[in-house]
């Protein structure tokens, strides 16, 4: 059974770009899947925290060797990790904040990206372990950062995620974003107009598999 791991990222929620990129994103994947499953994870509603020493220790102690307390430090991660591992293929909805990812976003990598889990290096050298999988990042801008742009270079969004995601194993990834979506907070275009050329993109994306 295929499955699709959505994960969303935007405090918003009717209003966020980036959401309803990623709704379109599964209506038309749940069309060309009929049989598949999808798993949603809303990363402000999942109560993520920031890394500390404890949980640096746990992670880094061998499974059959962990507490009680380490097991439950490592919880939440743990679930994170299994929806990825189930999942065929990953879509992230990414509004960029301040030219990088929102710190929610930021905090789910952090516990998805596990030594032993999600890379290794029992060779010396990194390798990747989530192999095999497909991920879509769906971005939202406020201001037009695209490559050949005067403020490409302000773009830390798609660099980070790609050399992220990379270094885990996921290497067939598609971008797609959504740039000027200021327009909207400043009344020049109404949302439906401004998102009807991303969904017709994504879409194509369907027609062309």
């Amino acid at each position: 059974m295929p499955t699709l791991l959505v994960v969303d990222s935007s405090p918003f929620s009717e209003t966020s770009v980036s959401r309803g990129l990623t709704s379109e994103y599964v209506e038309n994947w749940k069309k060309a899947n009929p049989n598949g499953r999808v798993i949603t994870r809303d990363l402000n509603a999942s109560s993520l925290k920031t890394i500390d020493a404890a949980w640096v220790g746990a992670a880094y102690t061998p499974k059959d060797a962990r507490t009680a307390e380490q097991n439950e430090t490592l919880a939440l991660s743990d679930t994170l990790l299994a929806e990825l591992r189930a999942a065929d293929e990953y879509v992230l909805g990414v509004p960029m904040h301040n030219f990088g990812v929102p710190g929610v976003l930021k905090l789910w990598i952090d516990q998805i990206a596990r030594v032993g889990e999600t890379f290794s290096y029992a060779d010396g050298t990194p390798k990747g372990l989530l192999l095999g999988k497909k991920g879509t990042f769906l971005i939202a801008s406020g201001g037009v950062y695209d490559s050949g742009t005067v403020m490409a270079s302000l773009n830390h969004v798609e660099p980070y995620l790609r050399d992220v995601f990379g270094f885990l194993g996921v290497t067939d990834t598609t971008f797609l974003t959504a740039g000027g979506a200021a327009a909207l907070m400043y009344g020049q275009t109404d949302r439906a107009t401004f998102l009807q050329p991303h969904f017709e993109v994504i879409r194509s994306q369907f027609v062309a598999a």
